[in-house]
């Protein structure tokens, strides 16, 4: 399936919807505008192709599931506003991520690695609304409260995962599916306790929003079937994040390079 084909398809599955599209070929991606919302979306379509090369239709209807939820959250809270009572979340981001809102106000935003960002987050159900300035008012909440409600709120998450090995090597993967499963590279609390489980080095790589991968590797083959995985994940995540995976170390992550094959460059290290 290409772009041009992938976007009618979309159309055809919206078709009673209020949209107007606009597709820029030079970035592949769709922009779509709700007539009478004024408000709108950007999709990125490599992403859902790359889904689709998988699971074929689940993959468009995912991505239709989506966009209808969205524009069902824009327009009750314009007519109902947005509740202020509503549970605060953080979600990790990579740090090219658009830094304010199409209205142009600036997203609460706090650094976290070289490669990723901590955003804020209003839970809507089946959807969130990132939390920007223009918000602080409504919400009587300041930018600090958020922060650490957000943090509090994610040590709430539940951190069941499943575990997969490879050559001697363990992968555990936390795949809820509830928007905030990157999140909890942001419990120090439920890291510590994997770190307990781990015999060989370990390492945290989000490389989509919907999974988090924690490996116990213990052999050149175990960082090359993590690279492997985790560029897989990124390609066909819907909101990717970094295809890099983390070294943990007393609570530090370091961001790892895994060249051409078993080879691992950590900091301080020059390419050879």
């Amino acid at each position: 399936m290409k772009s041009e084909q992938l976007v009618e398809e979309l159309k055809k599955r919206l078709s009673s919807q209020n949209f107007e599209w606009k597709l820029d070929n030079k970035a592949d991606r769709i922009r779509l505008d709700h007539k009478e919302l004024k408000r709108g979306m950007d999709i990125s379509l490599p992403e859902i192709l790359a889904k689709y090369e998988t699971k074929k239709d689940a993959a468009i209807e995912e991505v239709v599931y989506t966009i209808q939820e969205t524009f069902n959250a824009m327009e009750a809270e314009q007519q109902q506003g947005f509740d202020s009572d509503a549970a605060i979340l953080p979600v990790i981001r990579s740090t090219s991520f658009p830094k304010q809102s199409k209205a142009g106000s600036p997203f609460l935003v706090k650094a976290h690695t070289a490669e990723t960002a901590i955003y804020y987050a209003l839970d809507q159900g089946k959807t969130y609304r990132l939390i920007d300035e223009s918000m602080l008012a409504a919400l009587g909440k300041t930018e600090s409260e958020i922060t650490e409600a957000a943090l509090f709120n994610a040590r709430k998450l539940p951190t069941d995962v499943k575990v997969d090995e490879v050559a001697g090597n363990k992968y555990y993967f936390l795949n809820i599916n509830d928007g905030y499963d990157a999140s909890r590279i942001l419990n120090a609390a439920f890291l510590k306790e994997m770190a307990a489980r781990i015999d060989g080095h370990m390492t945290v790589s989000v490389p989509h929003q919907d999974v988090l991968i924690i490996g116990d590797i213990q052999n050149d083959t175990g960082y090359d079937v993590l690279a492997q995985m985790t560029m897989h994940f990124f390609t066909v995540g819907l909101v990717p994040i970094t295809s890099l995976s983390f070294l943990y170390n007393d609570g530090e992550l370091e961001p790892i390079f895994i060249m051409a094959k078993n080879r691992v460059a950590e900091k301080g290290e020059k390419k050879k």
